[in-house]
C-alpha cells in the first residue's frame, strides 16, 4: 500500500520560512510526478507546484514562484518545498500528492488526477 508522509509543517511570521518534504513509501516505480497542493478553511484544494521526479521539470502556480521551490531527492520518490517570503495568504494545510501516470499539461493542477494523497501538514502564517 502506497503511503505519502509529509512533514515540516508550523506556525511562522509573514518573510519567515519553512520547509516541507514527502516521502513515499511502498512504491517501487519512479511516480509520473509529484507535488504539493493546499487548501485553506472554506476553499478548494489547489495546485502550488509540482515536478517530474525523472527529470525534474516543474511547474508553479503564479502565486508562489519566486518565493517556493520544489526539489527532489534524485533515485527516490520524495520531495522537498522550501518556502520563503512566507505571507498570510500561504497559510494552509499543505497535501503532498503523487501521479502513477503520465499527466496532460491542463491537469497539472487538477487534484483529481493525482493517485495518492498525504495526510497533510499545516502551514500557520501570522502577519
Amino acid at each position: 500500500q502506497v503511503q505519502l508522509v509529509e512533514s515540516g509543517g508550523g506556525s511562522v511570521q509573514a518573510g519567515g520560512s519553512l520547509r516541507l518534504s514527502c516521502a513515499a513509501d511502498g512504491y517501487t516505480y519512479s511516480f509520473y510526478w509529484m507535488g504539493w497542493f493546499r487548501q485553506a478553511p472554506g476553499k478548494e484544494r489547489e495546485g502550488v507546484v509540482v515536478i517530474s521526479p525523472s527529470d525534474g521539470n516543474t511547474v508553479y502556480a503564479d502565486s508562489v514562484k519566486g518565493r517556493f521551490t520544489i526539489s527532489r531527492h534524485n533515485g527516490k520518490n520524495t520531495i522537498y518545498l522550501q518556502m520563503n517570503s512566507l505571507k498570510p495568504e500561504d497559510t494552509a494545510m499543505y497535501y503532498c500528492a503523487a501521479a502513477h501516470n503520465e499527466i496532460y499539461s491542463s491537469d497539472y493542477f487538477s487534484p483529481t488526477t493525482y493517485n495518492y494523497w498525504g495526510q497533510g501538514t499545516q502551514v500557520t502564517v501570522s502577519s
